[in-house]
């Protein structure tokens, strides 16, 4: 159990320790002027490529299309009205009363018990 005190407290201490030289670190980047940037190489420009023309798109014959031809739509028959039915008065049923019978007594419930009951212990051996 000591050996686990003393581990958790050098843990403890080592962590702390730790962040103390972080935040030093962070703070001493902060203090310090930005760096420049990196000089980079100039890249050497690229010589332009000459395409050769596009050709020229050929026209075309324009499709003529023969006409639609004027044939009337044929009319729909007219749909005939189905009666109206006549539904009979609904009955006005009786519902019958239930008699239920009395409920039994309820069983009392067990009690827990609030008395812790004595342990016997043995006597203590002899000291010499």
């Amino acid at each position: 159990m000591a050996a686990f005190k003393h581990f958790f407290l050098l843990s403890l201490l080592v962590a702390l320790l730790s962040s103390f030289d972080m935040s030093l670190a962070s703070r001493h980047l902060l203090d310090n002027p930005a760096a420049p940037p990196p000089l980079l190489p100039t890249i050497p420009p690229l010589p332009k490529a000459t395409l050769p023309p596009l050709p020229s798109i050929p026209t075309l014959p324009k499709a003529t299309l023969p006409p639609l031809p004027s044939t009337p739509l044929p009319t729909l028959p007219t749909q005939p009205t189905p009666p109206k039915p006549t539904l009979p008065p609904l009955p006005n049923p009786t519902v019958p009363k239930l008699i239920l019978p009395p409920l039994p007594n309820p069983t009392p419930l067990p009690t827990i018990p609030t008395t812790i009951p004595s342990i016997p212990f043995f006597s203590p051996p002899p000291s010499n």
